[in-house]
């Protein structure tokens, strides 16, 4: 979105491993990424965290692609996750999605008030989280998938879905 807010950072992610790293440490950390049309991808190559390099590296990857599939994959994870300390920055692994309104605040009439909804997140249980590992997210079926009116009303989607003339969705 073309809103900065420290909350959005915190709500919406993709995430294989987020924690402390420091790419700066080692000549031979990367964070590099690929995008072929079909799959963008991510990785963090030789990566140490801030202050724990002695840790080792971690080497993983988020692969996005255009089907709505998601992966994480992890190939160098040096010390159980669970064993990263959060005091510096949340260690997370997993999909979070928010957005924020601008409400007017009731005490001072001309200031708006920022509200952040967070409406879902995915969090992996980071015990799972190994060397030569990876997850795999695949996309729900939605009503935005059907191209007439008879494909909605006759999907077996547990949702209540309607078809718009208007927009031919």
């Amino acid at each position: 979105g073309d809103v900065i807010h420290r909350m959005l950072t915190a709500t919406q992610y993709v995430a294989p491993l987020m924690a402390n790293f420091n790419p700066s440490y080692s000549r031979k950390s990367t964070v590099q990424y690929l995008d072929n049309g079909t799959v963008f991808v991510v990785q963090w190559d030789k990566v140490y965290l801030q202050g724990k390099e002695d840790m080792g590296s971690f080497t993983f990857q988020a692969a996005l692609h255009s089907t709505g599939r998601i992966v994480f994959g992890y190939k160098e994870i040096p010390v159980p996750v669970l064993q990263i300390s959060a005091a510096q920055h949340p260690v997370k692994a997993g999909l979070s999605d928010a957005f924020m309104i601008l409400n007017p605040s009731p005490d001072v009439p001309e200031s708006r008030r920022r509200t952040i909804y967070e409406y879902h997140r995915v969090e992996l249980d980071t015990s799972k989280i190994t060397n030569m590992s990876a997850v795999e997210f695949t996309p729900l079926p939605t009503c935005l998938q059907h191209q007439s009116c008879e494909m909605c009303v006759t999907s077996e989607l547990t949702f209540n879905c309607s078809w718009c003339h208007v927009l031919q969705r």
